[in-house]
């Protein structure tokens, strides 16, 4: 995914991990180090720091009676399903003193503070890259800078995706995968209408023209879809501000101003406009992150905006498409020679302050216990010769937990080149890839008043543009930062 922005060509060779900043956890402050056996190394002993005299005794967490419970994929994830059974299979030879209860709640924003009241909360629940500060400031994510600080892989986790959950020094969460947004195209869609392929360099005007091409209105055929409901509208048009040159927000004298109103904005609201009016959005344009692509996996838009694993994962074994009639571009620059931004997230795993201080440690343990680990990457492998046996294909994240030029990442991907059911994304990719991180502040609130103005664009013919994003930005302005001090 770019020409990777100074930080990420330097990081972006695929990798992943862990960020964040403090609240009232209950126990992060005497979240020790355990002396357990490694995560990466079943059955070797920890490398925890010997203590010093005036120091208790490290607790052997092979012998602490505890249970724990942790993020389990929904149903359709049938596949991470079996992946997380087998690893808990063997979590519980080293460790058989633990119980380990698989839970169905998947993380909300809007549900987190009642879940936390309730002390219902899992001890080790999923979340993403946008939660970091807001759940380390409300308390609602644990401070587990000292059990990171003692894994001994610590340093070979992907630093971009670390930043992210890194707040004031301090780690507040455990990284799974990442993504840069990109374009997910059906070049086959565009090869039978005898449509042009673009380059992967491309611009706007690109996509406006390809898209125009390829649509067919009377069919119910789009060119593209672009989120239209939910906080992901906001999301999907923010790739287009960054692409602009546009910012979400600015902090600046302990203030947080919002910044999306600007010339870039309006740049960025006038080409979905543009989009509208060319009647290449499908008709029914409210569509979520599921129906959007779900349209895409059906043949029926022949461009979605997204993390590009979910949309390859559901056109190759869902849709019945072949690896050759899916590219995966980086989001279009704004014009040629622009750059290709598109919005860095991630999935993280977070530990609930309210556990006990070994629940704690054995919930790091449970994160990272395939982490860098040969078993882990037997795992992998056997997932993928499963979805081979059932003629379906293995697409893995587009940036992962670990650095991809580290000696791991040699070994994951050795393993992929030996089996031709693996979706490999193109070096030219992700030589464009330009990632920027999404907003420090109250990024999902943005994202709902963006929502807002998008369903104003695509549903009404005439909109004063900058007036709505002049109302939403006050909206956002006077709502949720005028009440932010940044000390």
């Amino acid at each position: 995914m770019r020409k990777i922005s100074t930080i990420i060509a330097c990081l972006i060779v695929f990798s992943l991990v862990l960020a964040a900043c403090g609240g009232k956890n209950n126990s992060s402050n005497n979240a020790s180090p355990a002396a357990s056996p490694s995560a990466s190394t079943p059955a070797d002993s920890a490398s925890d720091p010997s203590p010093s005299s005036d120091e208790p005794p490290a607790v052997d967490l092979t012998q602490v009676k505890a249970t724990i419970s942790i993020y389990y994929p929904t149903p359709d994830q049938v596949e991470k399903r079996a992946l997380e059974d087998d690893k808990i299979k063997r979590f519980n030879e080293v460790y058989p003193n633990v119980e380990v209860v698989k839970s169905d709640w998947q993380y909300n924003p809007n549900e987190i503070g009642i879940k936390m009241g309730a002390n219902e909360a899992p001890t080790l629940f999923n979340t993403y890259a946008t939660e970091g500060k807001f759940l380390a400031e409300k308390g609602w994510a644990a401070d587990i800078t000292d059990l990171f600080n003692s894994y001994d892989k610590k340093d070979q986790l992907n630093p971009i995706l670390l930043d992210q959950f890194n707040i004031g020094g301090k780690i507040f969460g455990i990284p799974q995968q990442g993504y840069v947004v990109g374009t997910v195209v059906n070049t086959k869609m565009l090869k039978d209408k005898g449509v042009e392929v673009p380059a992967l360099d491309w611009t706007w005007d690109d996509v406006l023209k390809t898209a125009s091409a390829v649509a067919d209105p009377k069919k119910g055929i789009a060119g593209i879809a672009p989120m239209g409901k939910g906080n992901e509208a906001g999301w999907n048009w923010t790739n287009f501000l960054f692409e602009a040159g546009g910012e979400i927000q600015t902090v600046a004298d302990g203030k947080v101003t919002a910044a999306f109103n600007s010339e870039a904005g309006l740049k960025a609201l006038q080409f979905y406009s543009k989009l509208k009016e060319a009647n290449v959005i499908p008709a029914d344009w409210a569509l979520g992150w599921g129906d959007a692509v779900g349209a895409f996996a059906q043949g029926r838009t022949a461009m979605v905006i997204a993390g590009p694993d979910g949309p390859v994962d559901q056109g190759l074994n869902q849709g019945g498409m072949k690896p050759e009639d899916i590219v995966v571009y980086p989001m279009p620059a704004s014009a040629s020679g622009g750059k290709h931004t598109g919005v860095l997230g991630g999935d993280f795993l977070v530990v609930n302050p309210n556990a006990t201080k070994e629940e704690q440690q054995l919930a790091f343990q449970y994160a990272v216990f395939d982490y860098f680990s040969d078993k882990g990457l037997a795992s992998t492998e056997e997932s993928i010769k499963q979805r081979k046996t059932e003629n379906k294909y293995f697409v893995p994240p587009v940036i992962q937990y670990f650095k991809q030029d580290s000696e791991y990442g040699a070994k994951v991907k050795a393993v992929y080149d030996k089996y031709d059911n693996v979706y490999q994304y193109s070096n030219e990719l992700m030589a464009l890839l330009d990632g920027k991180p999404e907003a420090q502040f109250n990024t999902q609130d943005y994202y709902a008043a963006m929502t807002n103005v998008i369903q104003e664009v695509f549903s009404k013919k005439g909109v004063d543009l900058k007036a709505q994003l002049d109302a939403a930005a006050k909206t956002v302005q006077e709502k949720f930062y005028n009440n932010i001090k940044v000390e």
